[in-house]
């Protein structure tokens, strides 16, 4: 398709979007009332960091399918996780819940008393009550007991690893984790991964997910592909391996958006493109710590573990040619935990009153739709405790002992990390991303209405948290 480079810009005070190439090759926004609902394809990559895609400045390394994902759809650049940790993100994407609202924070590790709560509500439950079928492959780290696991949380079939693939026996600082086991549904099929099967993750789930295009293309369907990569070991078949000028970790990236090529291409055959709502993005920042293991959130302050934007704002870009206009980059702060609600009102289903629901309907930010605002008045950085708040462009750092990056390792080896003290400071994001410039002396009464934003969130936490699940006696996945 031709560009035409006519700026649409739509801004309001809670952001911006200009789309550069309407309309999309879809046809015009809205959906068609006669069409089955759509699908819908989440892919989530793990600790790839914010300038880790060609689009948001990605350097000696080419991801031209994700590249191609933008041009056709919307790409966000004020995009947040609910926190910059494995589990604790992966329970805001599913539940659109802040992480400490359902109990449930950090990273678990294997045979964790604590997991997933059976009543909260995924999306995949979402989905499958309303007569989707649901497939997840990759990353869980929702809980590994059986309880807790995907086919008990709403996924039809699941296949891939309980936990973070570094958790096992070769981790290169702790080696007391157990066997790392493969599954498949409920039942292990390998009990002891070892470096030649990390190299056929992202092939390996790629193919299970095209096979469920494949399988289920006449029916609506939910597609969650959760990556192990890039987080560390590194992983890429033989295909890919020093096939970038960045290293393992540029081939990592490059096989990772072949794999978003592969799915593409699956809705294409079976002509679904149009009607298919496909979502990438990652769980955190990248582990700086990692070196040259690692990613980049250039130009943003810190990574993983930490609550500056380099560990919660993270790439994302959405394509649905039926309702999100080609070529449109938002500014406008959208989150995770904003993905469930809007899933709900797209397909008609009611959310439940009875528990609160953090995340919002953004489907007007997504057809760029005029004054379309952030619906964060206000949003919260947690890192075990509540470490920050934003407030359109102005973020508060409280006072808190944070993770440290003192310096990088490389070829799989973390380099040095330790804990900072940090002191109460204000940022004007929209002046300074690098989150560098301290202004809290020049806006007092700003600080004091964070500071009372904050207290008054926890203070309603303790009435609206829920807990996690917890079990007797945890078992291996292995035992």
């Amino acid at each position: 398709m031709k560009a035409i480079f006519v700026a649409i810009a739509v801004a309001s005070s809670g952001g911006s979007c200009w789309a550069f190439d309407a309309p999309n090759e879809g046809g015009p926004n809205g959906a068609d009332p006669n069409k089955r609902r759509p699908n819908i394809v989440i892919v989530f990559a793990d600790d790839l960091g914010y300038a880790d895609v060609g689009v948001y400045g990605a350097k000696y390394f080419a991801t031209p399918n994700l590249d191609q994902l933008a041009a056709r759809g919307i790409r966000f650049t004020d995009f947040h996780v609910a926190e910059s940790v494995c589990t604790a993100s992966r329970v805001g994407l599913l539940t659109g819940s802040y992480p400490v609202r359902v109990g449930l924070g950090g990273a678990i590790g294997p045979r964790s008393a604590k997991g997933i709560h059976s009543d909260e509500l995924l999306i995949p439950e979402l989905l499958r009550d309303a007569g989707y079928a649901t497939g997840g492959f990759g990353k869980w780290h929702l809980g590994d007991q059986l309880e807790f696991l995907p086919l008990q949380h709403g996924f039809d079939e699941f296949y891939g690893l309980p936990y973070s693939n570094d958790m096992w026996p070769f981790h290169p600082t702790y080696k007391k984790f157990p066997p790392l086991p493969l599954l498949e549904g409920n039942r292990v099929i390998k009990e002891n991964l070892k470096q030649a099967d990390q190299n056929l993750l992202t092939k390996t789930y790629t193919e299970k997910a095209v096979d469920f295009i494949d399988r289920h293309h006449k029916q609506p369907f939910f597609l969650y592909l959760a990556h192990s990569m890039p987080h560390v070991p590194l992983g890429a078949s033989g295909k890919f391996r020093g096939e970038s000028t960045a290293g393992f970790f540029g081939d990592v990236i490059q096989e990772i958006d072949w794999s978003v090529g592969q799915v593409v291409a699956a809705l294409e055959k079976h002509s679904l493109t149009d009607n298919t709502w496909v979502i990438f993005t990652s769980d955190n920042g990248p582990w700086l710590v990692y070196g040259d293991h690692a990613g980049s959130a250039a130009p943003l302050r810190e990574g993983k573990h930490t609550i500056f934007e380099g560990g919660f704002r993270v790439p994302c870009i959405m394509r649905w040619p039926a309702e999100i206009p080609a070529a449109a980059v938002s500014d406008t702060m959208v989150s995770t935990m904003d993905i469930l609600p809007t899933i709900a009102a797209v397909i008609g289903s009611q959310l439940p009153k009875e528990r609160v629901i953090d995340g919002h309907d953004i489907m007007p930010i997504l057809k760029c739709a005029p004054k379309a605002d952030s619906p964060w008045d206000r949003f919260f950085y947690f890192k075990n405790d509540l470490h920050a708040v934003r407030s359109g462009q102005w973020k508060l750092i409280l006072p808190h002992k944070g993770y440290h990056t003192e310096q990088v390792g490389s070829g799989g080896f973390p380099g040095k990390s330790g804990s900072k003290q940090h002191a109460l400071a204000l940022f004007d994001l929209a002046a300074d991303l690098t989150e560098s410039n301290d202004v809290a002396g020049q806006h007092p009464a700003i600080v004091k209405r964070l500071q009372a934003q904050a207290a008054d969130f926890k203070a309603e936490l303790r009435t609206h948290s829920r807990k996690a699940g917890k079990v007797t006696n945890p078992k291996l996945l292995t035992d």
